[in-house]
């Protein structure tokens, strides 16, 4: 018990020594989140991004949070490719709803997601929140629930498609940096593509 104490105290102090405190990999998506917020990919914003999220982890680092998943290239490009894809189809369906001075039908939907993850279901509600239309107005994190706000139900399809939405984006995530074990206990068929399936389909 006392070498394992010893143990758990001299991590915590290399790990606070550490320089840089975050992961290589969070680097990389919080300067991916910034470049997606602000909608422009140059040399110079990527840049800025990164020594924003050197700096944001610096001063204020994360808690440690457990985390075994891994990097498939393949799930990243498709996570990116649909999701820039969504922000545009959804700011075209709202310029369009807006021009027709339509009133909208907002409504809250509630998601139960696949993951028990926190850090997908943070992920997944920050990736919700940058399509225009939707942000997330409440968590609860020991039932993985998402109750998201939508600014017009007609625009994004009715509120099972917005369910369907969310749950897709995560699917997405999930095949993109999950572990195997992780897939299979949402219930996901392993690989980078929802062409995998679900494990119920293939049973």
């Amino acid at each position: 018990m006392r070498n394992s104490s010893s143990r758990a105290i001299r991590h915590a102090v290399l790990q606070s020594e550490r320089f840089p405190h975050a992961s290589m990999g969070l680097l990389i998506g919080l300067t991916v989140a910034w470049v997606l917020l602000w909608g422009e990919f140059t040399v110079g914003n990527v840049g800025a991004g990164f020594l924003a999220a050197l700096l944001a982890t610096t001063v204020a680092p994360f808690p440690a949070m457990p985390f075994d998943g891994r990097f498939r290239p393949w799930g990243v490009v498709l996570l990116v490719v649909t999701s820039a894809w969504e922000m545009a189809r959804a700011t075209a369906q709202l310029s369009w709803f807006v021009l027709r001075s339509r009133d909208p039908r907002s409504a809250v939907v509630k998601v139960r997601l696949r993951s028990r993850s926190d850090v997908y279901i943070a992920s997944v509600a920050g990736l919700t929140a940058l399509i225009p239309g939707t942000v997330v107005v409440d968590v609860q994190r020991e039932e993985s629930i998402l109750y998201v706000h939508v600014f017009d139900v007609g625009v994004a399809g009715g509120m099972e498609a917005t369910r369907q939405s969310v749950l897709i984006v995560e699917e997405r995530l999930l095949r993109a940096f999950a572990s195997h074990d992780e897939l299979v206990d949402a219930g996901y068929v392993p690989g980078p593509s929802r062409s995998y399936g679900r494990l119920e389909e293939v049973q």
